[in-house]
């Protein structure tokens, strides 16, 4: 297990640290509660890495729980997926996963409990009407007709509730609180709905589901959890939770901290919207590597570390910080695979060259290192023969200043190779350049040509080895920071149409045997990630996890030599 993001200072460590030197808390029990209706995004791995890391950092335990209260919505797929990201990111839960529809009946009873003693009623309002007395931010709420039932009628109609005999909508329990309450949250919020729906877990047992805030607080106090970790948008429900917990014979009193949720720029973290992308088919599944989805970033290419590294990077507070600038995640997965991913070459829109003073079937092979500073990585073989592949964008008939690749009558050296000079361009019939014809400089291999600077280097393939690939160049899929800022406007509307690019590549021949999610660096073009499921015998697939350039690390350096 790791624990950058806890062990970084934040607020919630020192607290917990104080509460620990101070006697209050012995063991520190945090859980992770997500519900189960869709594909776990960047703003989960944050708070599964803090809530696992804090309790890895002072020795105690967390707890994955589904928060599985709504079954009209969720399924056991959600559920697995769910589970093999928090197991892919790195940690383990203790004990087995647990359910919130594993506290069911006990949540029930404590139900019975708060009607007992004049604290829960049964409601025929309809859920308009119920928004309607409930008031405004400004105006007190108004108290049920159906407020003042007895405790008898009460449990009977609860009873009634559970057996079905209602349909969806007509009756609903609320907590008996305060109708005037400033916050909106207390005035008699709603305990159980009846859903007559099949449950993942429970089956038919149920006719009645809680409200999530009527499960949470609850079930945290049902297993020992001593830190309830949440977004800021819980702060207001902080109350409610705490009411719960002062009225209800619960073994033990949890305590609810938030912090701030991530936002990050040209990204969707809503599971709403994320699902309507999926839906719709605008995105290939809920891993799409265009997602922001945990999933979708491991298909892309992402490591578990720089997942990590970027959590950590952006910390944890109680201020909303605005927008994550979404360079900082590209620096983390940039730093990672620059010190850890292979090295091969791979032309994405092949060029032919023939090289006319290399004889037919002449053949060398280089011994090249897997990574400039890693012995570990061994050495791959790049066969050298007088056909080979280079890049459209490395060559250019007529060509500006500083133009150093490959030009008629200009010079360039094959990485790892000779230097070459282009003698003549072969068109077809309409003007297109398919074709170069090269001569070598037998006497440049490893070392300078006499007389003269060569300044530019071109990656490059065997055209006889070259091994056919698909490369999907993926970029952000959205072309505005926030898609979703004009609540009125359809965030769809800022698609971005590029999002996607395909080409029909050549990879050297190390390539071949890539496994799926093995990663890359292909030289002067970016990190690439073998597609998990798309590589096959039949069928090679890289996606672009990310460029070679590091604008991030730009902007630090820039404000470090400020500061200097």
């Amino acid at each position: 297990m790791t624990t950058e993001t806890a062990s970084a200072p934040n607020f919630i460590r020192n607290q917990i640290y104080d509460e620990i030197e101070t006697g209050r808390v012995d063991k520190v029990v945090t859980r992770f509660p997500p519900e189960p209706n869709g594909f776990l995004h960047i703003g989960h791995a944050k708070s599964i890495c803090l809530n696992f890391g804090l309790a890895d950092m002072f020795g105690g335990d967390c707890h994955l729980r589904f928060d599985d209260t709504n079954p009209t919505k969720e399924e056991q797929a959600y559920i697995d997926a769910i589970k093999e990201d928090v197991s892919w990111l790195g940690f383990e839960w203790a004990g087995e996963v647990r359910y919130a529809s594993d506290y069911f009946d006990q949540l029930y009873a404590w139900a019975q409990h708060l009607i007992r003693e004049g604290k829960a009623y049964v409601d025929d309002l309809s859920p308009d009407e119920i928004r309607e007395y409930r008031g405004t931010l400004t105006e007190p709420g108004r108290p049920s007709p159906y407020r003042d039932r007895s405790v008898e009628e009460n449990l009977d109609l609860l009873a009634r509730m559970r057996a079905g005999e209602f349909g969806e909508g007509e009756k609903v329990l609320r907590a008996r609180i305060d109708m005037a309450s400033p916050n909106i949250n207390l005035r008699d919020p709603i305990l159980y709905r009846i859903r007559h729906a099949s449950h993942h877990q429970t089956g038919e047992a149920w006719k009645i589901y809680p409200s999530y805030d009527f499960a949470h607080g609850q079930s945290d106090a049902v297993e020992g959890v001593t830190h309830s970790l949440c977004t800021l948008e819980f702060e207001d429900h902080r109350p409610l939770y705490e009411w719960f917990l002062d009225n209800l014979p619960v073994p033990c009193r949890p305590r609810q901290i938030e912090f701030a949720r991530l936002n990050m720029n040209y990204t969707l973290t809503s599971k709403r919207k994320l699902k309507l992308l999926v839906d719709e088919g605008i995105v290939d599944g809920w891993d799409d590597p265009r997602m922001p989805t945990i999933s979708g970033m491991r298909r892309r290419g992402y490591t578990p570390a720089s997942i990590r590294k970027f959590c950590e990077m952006i910390g944890v507070t109680r201020a909303d910080g605005g927008l994550v600038d979404i360079a900082m995640l590209y620096h983390a997965i940039r730093s990672d695979l620059e010190d850890n991913a292979p090295r091969a070459m791979c032309v994405l829109n092949p060029l032919k060259v023939v090289l006319t003073n290399v004889a037919e079937g002449h053949e060398e092979v280089y011994e090249v290192p897997g990574h400039p500073a890693r012995e570990d990585k061994g050495l791959r073989r790049v066969p050298f023969t007088r056909e080979l592949y280079i890049d459209q964008e490395d060559f250019m008939e007529e060509p500006p200043k500083k133009f150093f690749r490959l030009a008629p009558g200009q010079e360039v050296r094959l990485r790892n190779s000779y230097v070459i000079r282009c003698d003549e361009a072969i068109k077809d019939d309409t003007g297109e350049v398919v074709e170069l014809r090269c001569s070598v400089d037998f006497d440049t291999l490893g070392k300078n040509p006499e007389g003269r600077k060569v300044k530019g280097v071109i990656h490059w393939v065997s055209a006889t080895h070259a091994v056919p690939m698909e490369v999907r160049l993926y970029d952000n899929l959205f072309l505005v920071e926030q898609p979703d800022k004009d609540k009125d406007a359809d965030f769809l509307e800022h698609l971005n149409p590029e999002s996607l690019k395909v080409c029909q590549a050549m990879g050297e021949p190390s390539l071949a045997e890539a496994a799926p999610e093995s990663r890359f660096q292909f030289e002067r073009v970016g990190y690439f990630c073998a597609d998990r499921h798309s590589c096959r015998d039949d069928k090679l697939v890289f996606n672009r996890t990310v460029g070679l350039k590091d604008s991030w690390a730009r902007i630090q350096k820039k404000d470090g030599q400020k500061k200097g």
